[in-house]
């Protein structure tokens, strides 16, 4: 009974979002709703751990909406300035096919924003530059979402791989390796995914050689650096290798420039052999001037990038910007039942180093740089600020309620109920169950760092009882949540939020389940095998 009253809220959640196509904003609170009900009635919840859990909610809100505001107001200073339809129109140049476009751009491109940012950024940027070449806004969540998942956990400079080696005390050097190798064929199936959701089985036919070097390179250069000890730059590296090989076989891969995907269904647009050569001359003489103007429009997201480098790798810097912190301390926690959260502080907001104060700091330069560049009509601040607020608040009510309900749940000690319960009832076929454990805390929490510091302990407890290698049951623990993490409605809302789609996170969830599903199974797999 504890086990399926535990489930309920994430049923609700799932039934309403994917059966009944409920948008986040309505679906939210019924799953909080239901979260506060059964914590109370069941799992002895006290008024005091709830109103507790609420201000660890609201701190870990904070986190998420201060990345999901910036990324937006970014967006609409690059779409104001006309640079989302100039870097559709520079990737249509460099090449028409499709698939190679969602490969280039949602798979190599969206896994190296993971590794500099993470934090939902990826498909929060990536969204908006597909439906700029065309892709329909569901398509065009759905890419990123499925592309950067691989690359989660030694993402965002290795954050969810060091909450692993905390959580469970294990030096990385021994996780490292099974982790690496589960994620980087997980990124190979991740490429494939990419390319059917772009082009369907026509696209994998096509590409599925340019797929094998992608895929084997980026896992390569994951597996290298995070086995060397280097795994703070593991997806950065991965991302990088990706890129460098994208461009080298976009030249080969150039497509058909008779067909080509666009507007709101994703409908096919014929046009006549050399049109494209016509509209580039054309571009060219009404001043787009070839890099320079690819610099121009790409302005925003380069700063980005050499912001989020250059607070993260150089020490004087990062001490600098993260001098002013939101820092909450919370007492231990108890249920009438006995359920103990401890002591500790949640989750610290690093006010001008957070990723979010990037993507601001990006923001206001990129303006400048548009601004001094003529990109802009009058009142283009005014429509920047109005169209972001516009965007932002239905999304936003939505992350409140669930990363709510999330905390809640685990306060009460319902999340840590599903996961004993998975546990006790498949014995030896633990390492199957394992990176469902961790994809269920992602889910929960929409964070692969949040799921290993909750159930890493459990994980590894449970493996030693059972005789298993703990290295590997970690690994099946982060591989899986990092998989899964696309399927956590905030990170839904993040995507869906850029990408005009507030309000329909319900298509978005269950579309993605199948892919979601199918990577956690792939590392199910991979697991079983690595402890026979």
């Amino acid at each position: 009974m504890d086990l399926l009253l535990a489930l309920a809220p994430i049923v609700i959640i799932l039934v309403l979002m994917a059966g009944y196509r409920w948008g986040a904003a309505r679906a939210g609170p019924a799953g909080w709703s239901a979260a506060v009900l059964i914590a109370i009635l069941r799992f002895g919840g006290t008024l005091e751990m709830l109103a507790y859990a609420q201000v660890k909610a609201l701190l870990l809100t904070l986190d998420v909406l201060y990345i999901v505001w910036m990324a937006y107001l970014l967006f609409k200073v690059a779409e104001q300035a006309g640079a989302v339809e100039g870097i559709s129109r520079a990737l249509r140049r460099l090449t028409e096919d499709r698939g190679m476009q969602a490969l280039l751009v949602g798979w190599c491109f969206s896994s190296f924003l993971q590794g500099v940012g993470g934090y939902g950024v990826p498909v929060a940027v990536i969204a908006p530059l597909l439906i700029g070449l065309g892709f329909a806004p569901l398509t065009a969540v759905v890419i990123p979402s499925v592309g950067h998942s691989w690359s989660v956990t030694f993402g965002s400079l290795g954050a969810s791989f060091q909450a692993l080696i905390a959580a469970s005390g294990l030096p990385g050097e021994a996780l490292a390796p099974p982790t690496a190798l589960m994620l980087g064929l997980g990124g190979l199936l991740c490429g494939f995914l990419v390319a059917y959701i772009a082009g369907g089985v026509s696209a994998v036919h096509t590409l599925w050689l340019p797929i094998l070097i992608l895929g084997t390179g980026m896992g390569a250069a994951q597996y290298g650096l995070a086995t060397s000890g280097a795994w703070s730059l593991g997806g950065t590296g991965a991302g990088l290798a990706g890129l460098g090989l994208g461009f080298v076989l976009a030249r080969r891969y150039r497509g058909d420039v008779q067909g080509w995907v666009h507007g709101e269904t994703g409908t096919q647009v014929d046009r006549e052999p050399g049109t494209v050569d016509q509209m580039d001359r054309q571009e060219n003489r009404i001043g787009l001037q070839g890099g320079n103007e690819t610099l121009l429009v790409l302005s925003g997201y380069l700063i980005l990038v050499a912001l989020t480098l250059v607070f993260q790798l150089i020490p004087a810097v990062e001490e600098f910007v993260g001098r002013v912190k939101i820092v909450v301390q919370f007492p231990e926690i108890s249920t009438r039942l006995g359920y103990v959260t401890p002591a500790g502080t949640g989750r610290t907001i690093n006010v001008f180093g957070h990723a979010g104060a990037s993507l601001l700091y990006s923001s206001v330069l990129a303006y400048w740089i548009y601004l001094r560049a003529g990109r802009y009509q009058e009142g283009a601040g005014r429509r920047i600020l109005s169209s972001t607020l516009k965007g932002v608040v239905p999304s936003s009510l939505g992350i409140v309620a669930m990363v709510s309900m999330a905390v809640i749940m685990a306060h009460a000690g319902m999340t840590e109920t599903l996961a004993r319960g998975l546990a006790s009832s498949v014995g030896a076929a633990y390492p199957v169950v394992s990176p469902f454990i961790g994809a269920l805390g992602a889910f929960m929490t929409g964070s692969n760092t949040n799921s290993n510091a909750v159930f890493a302990i459990l994980q590894l407890r449970t493996a030693e009882l059972l005789h298993l290698s703990v290295p590997v049951i970690l690994a099946a623990q982060t591989s899986g949540a990092a998989m899964a993490a696309m399927l956590s409605p905030t990170k839904i809302v993040v995507g869906a939020s850029t990408a005009g789609l507030a309000g329909q996170e319900g298509p978005v969830l269950r579309t993605l389940l199948p892919y979601g599903g199918l990577l956690v199974l792939l590392v199910s797999a991979v697991a079983w095998i690595l402890t026979r």
